[in-house]
């Protein structure tokens, strides 16, 4: 069996390109035509909203392999006999390190001093550090436990997992569970947002979320845009109350204009948490290895159960084990 396989650049193609397989360079987000047809399509997330239903008018499709761990953009998009693969494993450590940089950075004022060097002025800076800090990672799947394996080195006072439901992991870590944090975002100087966005999450981090948390406490979003409510994040920091660094934005892409940009103490990078190079060469790898079972009959790794009773069988909705209900 001969794959066709939709893939988003000509190096991708190179790279995936064998007896089995026939790649097509066609990008969701650039190319103007609509796509021709094929047996796998293998996609970035895409930039704009509106392309996201691509998807469901591709001929003939029968898989997609997402170069991302999330998915929930595609679900709705999915047609009922589709299967579904994420990139579960090659992105994990990316976002995680790129969390860290953000925390350092904002704790660090990195932003002031790369202006003072801007117009050629010493002026000695005084911050906090996350060696002492109390941090609350929002999040227990693969991104917020190589969030927690990287903070550990740098000696926080404490670090505090909280997921869906409290529990205790085969390691003997304390997961918390969502009904405890009006008592632990108190505690909390710095609170890392890894979570996906889906109902149960959609502006999760809210007016009394923001509240609860400590004067002067950093939140860092790697997760979901819309797991927090930006209005609310903008009165907290134009009031000088908390600092925030975001990876993701809602609205995202964030316009040019939009008051965030200009706000004081918030520190912002494009969702660019997962663009390494590294992250490009295992998600090559995951995709070679995808398209040879894809080809051989094999059932790809990292499906998605998108449906009752077998993988992607419909159109139902996953939750993934660290969704967050909404506050009591």
């Amino acid at each position: 069996m001969v794959l066709r396989v939709l893939v988003p650049s000509a190096r991708l193609a190179d790279a995936i390109r064998s007896a089995q397989v026939e790649p097509i360079v066609w990008h969701i987000n650039d190319d103007p035509h609509e796509a021709p047809p094929a047996d796998v399509l293998v996609t970035e997330r895409p930039r704009e909203h509106s392309h996201r239903v691509r998807v469901a008018r591709i001929p003939d499709l029968q898989h997609v392999h997402l170069l991302s761990i999330g998915y929930e953009w595609v679900l709705e998009h999915l047609p009922p006999h589709v299967t579904l693969s994420n990139s579960r494993g090659a992105v994990e450590d990316a976002a995680a390190e790129h969390a860290v940089a953000l925390i350092l950075a904002a704790l660090r004022n990195l932003s002031c001093a790369a202006e003072q060097q801007h117009r050629h002025e010493w002026k000695p800076l005084w911050t906090t550090s996350l060696h002492g800090s109390v941090v609350l990672v929002l999040g227990h799947g693969g991104v917020g436990q190589e969030v927690i394996a990287r903070l550990k080195p740098f000696r926080p006072a404490a670090i505090i997992p909280v997921a869906g439901r409290a529990r205790t992991t085969d390691t003997g870590t304390r997961i918390h569970g969502p009904e405890e944090l009006p008592a632990l975002l108190p505690q909390a100087d710095i609170v890392v947002v890894t979570l996906p966005h889906e109902p149960s999450t959609e502006r999760l981090i809210d007016p009394a979320f923001l509240a609860r948390m400590r004067d002067g406490a950093l939140l860092v979003n790697i997760g979901r845009g819309r797991v927090v409510d930006t209005d609310a994040l903008l009165n907290e920091l134009r009031s000088g109350r908390l600092q925030a660094a975001l990876d993701v934005t809602d609205p995202e892409p964030l316009p040019s204009d939009h008051p965030l940009w200009d706000t004081p103490g918030c520190l912002i990078t494009p969702h660019m948490g997962g663009n390494t190079d590294q992250f490009v060469r295992l998600a090559t790898d995951l995709t070679i290895e995808q398209l040879h079972r894809l080809a051989s009959g094999q059932p790809p790794l990292h499906l998605i159960p998108t449906g009752e009773g077998t993988p992607n069988k419909g159109p139902k909705r996953v939750t993934p084990e660290y969704p967050v209900a909404s506050l009591p």
